[in-house]
């Protein structure tokens, strides 16, 4: 059966930055903040300091369409930092916009942004495979649901720039070695050159801190780490919810019982459908993960934006439909082919189904959401 193409695979680009067939330019930027509560505000009244805990809680949600929000509490793993907001969006405007919006609540006043740390997702200059051989992509941050995050800013010397490639990549090998010894512990690497001070950003989230810390001994011996000039100050954060993360500041609790995932019902609103136009994709983030949202000939569907396979960004994908209107997507990385209307995969190298999420149009409005499935009795 024919299909006919929708819209086309756009902005491609190599290793190097040049243009390559079948890769996305389109790149995250990345910003862990970092946070101090002034001990004044401990002391106001205690209905004051739940007003103002809600009041910042709800500014940070609005901004959860417009970037992944990660919160964490660093209250007792470090003195110069309590609350981490671990931020991933498309620009960098969306930063600028949050911290500016958080400053002018009540209880901004009160926080003091103690360390900044800015980056962007790129694909690396060297060869990292999975371990079943395939190349890893590293232009979408993939944040996991581990307990534990830690992260440090991260300098090589001038010396190791001024190696061959060849031999950094021999160097990096036996680096690559080690980590693979410690599959519970996911690392996330962005690049800061140009953007802030250090030159990368190394975040590893985990469940378990003693693989963490075994991790970083055994790397001590590498190679590698005689090209190490900077990798301080290092961060230890305990993932929770936002209002979660606000109470360990201290004051009463906001805070509800949290309901299983699958049982909470989720709705974002994208904006007018006027200015969605058909044959136009969209990223949105829904409860802290990325969203597709397509117009496909006025009829508007919403998936995960993540190819269960190797995670390409399925919005950058050509989409086609059938005789009957039955519209698919494929990956612009690999070929892996989903279902629009119900995330399973029809074709090619993917093995699993991507979330599929509701659509609605409210007064003009476009809405995305998840609402949970109830079972048949």
């Amino acid at each position: 059966m024919s299909s006919r193409p929708v819209n086309p695979v756009q902005h491609t680009s190599s290793q190097n930055g040049g243009p390559a067939k079948g890769r996305p330019t389109k790149r995250q930027y990345v910003r862990f903040a970092f946070y101090k509560i002034d001990p004044l505000w401990r002391r106001l009244p205690p209905e004051e300091q739940a007003d103002q805990k809600r009041e910042l809680s709800e500014t940070i949600q609005n901004f959860g369409r417009r970037m992944l929000l990660r919160p964490f509490s660093l209250m007792g793993t470090r003195a110069d930092a309590e609350l981490l907001l671990w931020q991933i969006a498309e620009s960098i405007e969306p930063f600028q916009q949050l911290a500016t919006a958080m400053m002018s609540t009540r209880m901004g006043g009160y926080l003091t942004l103690e360390h900044s740390l800015l980056s962007q997702t790129k694909r690396s200059v060297y060869e990292i495979k999975d371990p079943s051989g395939e190349e890893r992509e590293q232009l979408i941050v993939q944040v996991t649901d581990a307990k534990y995050l830690f992260i440090y800013p991260f300098v090589k010397t001038r010396n190791w720039y001024r190696m061959p490639l060849d031999a950094r990549q021999v160097v990096m090998d036996e680096h690559i070695t080690v980590g693979r010894k410690y599959p519970a512990v996911k690392l996330n690497t962005t690049y800061s050159f140009g953007l802030d001070d250090q030159e990368f950003v190394v975040a590893f989230e985990t469940d378990e801190p003693a693989d963490f810390l075994d991790l970083v001994q055994e790397l001590r011996e590498t190679e590698s780490s005689l090209y190490t000039l900077r990798d301080t100050p290092l961060f230890s954060c305990v993932r929770m919810g936002l209002d979660q993360a606000l109470d360990s500041l201290g004051g009463p609790a906001i805070a509800v019982e949290d309901e299983p995932e699958e049982a909470r019902e989720v709705w974002v609103e994208v904006g007018p459908l006027d200015d969605f136009a058909p044959g136009t994709t969209r990223v949105i983030y829904l409860d802290g993960q990325q969203a597709a949202l397509f117009n496909v000939g006025g009829k508007l569907y919403a998936i995960s934006n993540r190819c269960s396979h190797a995670r390409g960004p399925l919005s950058e994908g050509a989409v086609s439909c059938d005789e009957s209107d039955n519209c698919t997507v494929v990956c612009p990385w690999h070929y892996a082919k989903y279902d629009l209307a119900t995330g399973q995969v029809v074709d090619g190298i993917a093995s699993a189904p991507v979330a599929k999420y509701e659509v609605d149009v409210r007064d003009g409005v476009i809405y995305v959401g998840r609402v949970p499935q109830i079972e048949a009795i």
